[in-house]
């Protein structure tokens, strides 16, 4: 691996566009903590369903204190998502600003990219549903106000989350903030003074309408636009030591923090998590040795499981419920005990079940986005 800037003193510069490439680091490293904060969150998921809590065990076993340690990262996981998401989204539209029809563009490329996951996950929910003798006209939740709230980013603020698909409240986060950056990034670069007022009363109305802790955690969304024109210049001793202080940093709020959901009480540690973190994805915009083997399998095991890590977010809970359904109908468990051994086997094999599964579904939907996308593209370009 080649190193940009061997200097003690880390240099910052701003970019005029992102730049992530295939011989970047910075983009393998991006794609690989997409990755891992996917499965971070199923495997806490899974983890709170099949097991009690670790403060409800007397006297947990030594490795259930460390599963239930190492699965308590979900609520970072989260922060890492928006995080790249601003960095990856904002800083795509800001790259292609200037290009024609570049909001236009935009709207298709994110309605492709939750649509194509959420409407099989929804059908797929809807059939688990039906398949349990429940009978989906009598519950809010299975409801098709529920559905479209759902596909428009409107759960937790006026529906609930389709088919209590838990996992699905930050997408309303998401979605909100694909609307409010382009109106925003139009507000400013626009010359018509119509456009702008425009664009100043639809933000001024979901401001409104959008509950205070979404608006909140825009900023964190936003620190990844601002950091994606943002390199850091520095040493390895520089990014070793700062990848030390973003395991510092997250250990200690994992343990003396809030683990919870992402809200107004928990906003100033979870600022001070992201800019950490953003600083250290911009130390490490160096390029890759192309002669390294191991460098190569990293950057394609990280393109994998980035790949499907969306799919993964969105389908996981429904998998654990299927999961939990089946363990406890047809063998008979409710919960796994924290204490024995085969417990554990019992849960890594579920847990690799639900990462498969989601990779098939993945298969299935998700990697035909950009096929679909050129199809939106063709129509209404």
């Amino acid at each position: 691996m080649s190193t940009v800037g061997h200097s003690r003193v880390p240099s910052i510069h701003w970019l005029a566009e992102s730049q992530l490439g295939h011989d970047s680091f910075q983009s393998t490293l991006l794609s690989l903590l997409r990755g891992v904060a996917a499965i971070e969150v199923a495997a806490a998921h899974l983890r709170a369903q099949m097991f009690p809590g670790i403060r409800e065990v007397e006297d947990p076993a030594v490795w259930y204190t460390g599963l239930a340690f190492f699965t308590g990262f979900a609520h970072q996981a989260v922060l890492v998502f928006f995080l790249i998401s601003g960095w990856l989204v904002g800083g795509s539209l800001l790259n292609k600003i200037r290009q024609p029809k570049a909001f236009r563009s935009y709207t298709i490329d994110r309605v492709t990219r939750l649509w194509t996951v959420l409407i099989p996950t929804f059908l797929l929910v809807l059939l688990f549903a039906i398949a349990r003798n429940v009978d989906p006209t009598t519950s809010n939740e299975y409801a098709i106000t529920t559905l479209v709230g759902n596909l428009v980013g409107l759960q937790t603020i006026v529906v609930p989350n389709y088919g209590g698909n838990y996992s699905l409240w930050s997408l309303a986060n998401e979605t909100w903030y694909y609307v409010l950056f382009p109106l925003s990034v139009l507000f400013v670069v626009s010359r018509r003074y119509a456009v702008r007022a425009a664009c100043a009363v639809a933000i001024l109305l979901i401001a409104g309408f959008v509950p205070r802790d979404i608006l909140l955690f825009f900023s964190v969304w936003l620190l990844g636009v601002l950091f994606s024109r943002i390199r850091i210049d520095a040493g390895p001793i520089f990014r070793m030591s700062w990848l030390l202080l973003v395991v510092a940093v997250s250990v200690y709020y994992r343990l003396n923090g809030i683990t919870d959901d992402l809200n107004s009480a928990s906003y100033v540690q979870d600022i001070v998590c992201s800019l950490v973190f953003a600083v250290f994805l911009s130390s490490w915009s160096i390029q890759t040795d192309p002669s390294s083997a191991w460098l190569k399998q990293l950057g394609r095991a990280s393109v994998l499981i980035a790949g499907f890590s969306f799919t993964l977010y969105v389908i996981h809970a429904p998998l654990i419920q299927m999961i939990r359904y089946a363990s406890e109908n047809w063998l008979g468990r409710a919960q796994l005990a924290p204490c024995a051994w085969s417990a554990l086997a019992i849960y890594m094999t579920m847990l690799a079940i639900t990462i498969v599964a989601s990779y098939v579904f993945f298969l299935m939907f998700e990697s035909h986005t950009y096929a679909i996308r050129r199809m939106a593209r063709e129509r209404f370009l």
